[in-house]
């Protein structure tokens, strides 16, 4: 029996991964509680050295299309970027919530470990070539963060919370591998190149085909949180300490757009007649739900779960306008748009939800819209970053939400879906009402609560970095336009 070494080197940062979640887990059985910001600093390098290696990669493969593992495992420029979007989007939720969780008790070992867990199966998510792999990445981040929500044992709502995310999440599984079976049925391979080719060249069984479509496009849609697959969106938000919330909110979607991309563009993309009706469905009633739902909110938390839903709407709506009457001109345009606007998506998250971190304290949750009133008063500096963050997510310009927004319309208008861009436009403006309604609360009303805000330096620094960004990058969003037009032009 001949036994040939994989090809290791694409998977040099997993691997580097997984060999310092477990020094983690053993060094910190040995550190006491005055300790632990030994397990914290650990867990930043490791973050920094996926990155160098995940740069290193790029660089010795020069950015080709690269398998391994049997072509189970692939590296490629896309999968590049979103994995150094998620090593970003990690190292500032843990330096976000290293107040917030000191105060409750939840800054521990299991929580570091649990959190590298996340990002590896990400990372496997973001590289997975194959059906199973794809199933194991979502697997690993899943029940990592079941066990995230949960961390906090006496908390009622969180484990409620975790209950709900757990029972959602095992249907949605069912549903995603019940579709992954039907395809391997009609198409007798579970490797997504090879359904690629068969459905490209061979005359599999279309009625199965289509059936297990609409199972694959439902687990998926689960996962990123589209109406009607998004009950547990705004209870998950809300009842899951805020620093989990941040994770949840925002890495995951990088892995969940990855997914998408790998499964119906890298593999169904003869189906894409079929699935892109399906995506207009999910895109316009997340749209709708979304932003009609959160108007009603008066927990901030609950209202940026609704607002989830909608932003993930309009992701949708890159992805289905990619492929038009069987031609592909626009597929670069329309696939690099809605990587740019998750990748915004993420990037204005960290920001908001950082804030809401910033305004809490032990025994004090700012999850209240009425804690935001008079923001400008209490710190003007503080006031003008959520300023931004909340213009960014309505799409005002100058930040670079609005750009994402166009970015997406403009291949829609390309494609010949001019309605589709005029419901997405309205709901946007009836979106912007949500947000604006902060900038007032934070300018023009007094404040109720007057303690000082007193973050550490580093949350300091980074959060008005956050900030910053989304200006900087709404009056000069062509690099990071660029990035993603090439990772997506690269496939």
């Amino acid at each position: 029996m001949n036994f040939t070494m994989p090809n290791l080197l694409p998977a040099y940062p997993e691997i580097f991964l997984l060999i310092m979640v477990s020094v983690i887990l053993v060094l910190d059985l040995f550190l006491p509680q005055a300790l632990r910001y030994v397990t914290y600093a650990l867990t930043q390098l490791t973050l920094l050295g996926c990155a160098v290696l995940t740069l290193d990669v790029a660089v010795l493969t020069q950015g080709d299309v690269t398998y391994t593992f049997n072509h189970m495992f692939v590296a490629d420029m896309m999968g590049h970027a979103l994995k150094l979007g998620a090593y970003i989007a990690v190292f500032t939720t843990l330096v976000y919530s290293r107040a917030y969780l000191g105060a409750r008790g939840m800054w521990k070992g299991e929580f570091f470990a649990l959190v590298l867990f996340a990002l590896m199966g990400m990372l496997v998510m973001i590289s997975a070539n194959h059906f199973l792999t794809l199933y194991l990445g979502l697997e690993l981040l899943s029940l990592s963060l079941y066990a995230l929500v949960a961390l906090d044992r006496d908390s009622a709502r969180a484990t409620e919370a975790a209950m709900k995310y757990f029972v959602l999440g095992a249907l949605a599984s069912g549903l995603l591998l019940y579709g992954m079976s039907m395809i391997y049925g009609a198409t007798g391979s579970l490797n997504i190149s090879e359904v690629a080719h068969t459905l490209a060249n061979g005359h599999p069984d279309k009625v199965v085909l289509t059936f297990g479509l609409v199972f694959l496009v439902s687990g998926m849609a689960f996962k990123l949180g589209v109406v009607p697959f998004h009950m547990w969106i705004p209870d998950v938000y809300d009842g899951a300490p805020t620093a989990i919330t941040l994770i949840i909110g925002s890495a995951p979607k990088l892995a969940a757009f990855a997914m998408a991309m790998r499964l119906l563009v890298m593999g169904l993309l003869d189906l894409a007649v079929d699935w892109q009706q399906m995506l207009v469905i999910l895109a316009v009633l997340s749209m709708a739900v979304g932003n009609l739902a959160a108007i009603a909110q008066t927990n901030i938390k609950r209202m940026l779960a609704y607002s989830t839903i909608s932003h993930m709407g309009f992701m949708l709506l890159g992805l289905l306008a990619g492929v038009v009457n069987g031609n592909w001109l626009n597929a670069a345009d329309a696939y690099s748009a809605a990587m740019f606007y998750v990748v915004v998506y993420v990037l204005t998250t960290l920001g908001t939800f950082g804030m809401i971190l910033l305004l809490s304290r032990a025994g004090f949750e700012a999850e209240n819209l009425d804690d935001f009133k008079g923001l400008n008063a209490r710190n003007p500096w503080y006031a003008f970053l959520m300023l931004l963050l909340m213009f960014s997510l309505a799409g005002v310009p100058p930040t670079v939400g609005f750009y994402a927004k166009l970015s997406v319309l403009q291949p829609l208008l390309a494609a010949g879906m001019t309605w589709l861009a005029v419901v997405a436009v309205m709901f946007s403006l009836i979106g912007a009402f949500y947000y604006l309604r902060i900038v007032k609360l934070m300018y023009f009303d007094e404040p109720i609560d007057t303690a000082p805000i007193e973050p550490s330096l580093d949350m300091s620094v980074l959060i008005s970095i956050n900030g910053l960004a989304v200006l900087a990058l709404g009056i000069m969003p062509q690099s990071l336009m660029a990035l993603c037009y090439f990772s997506i032009k690269a496939l």
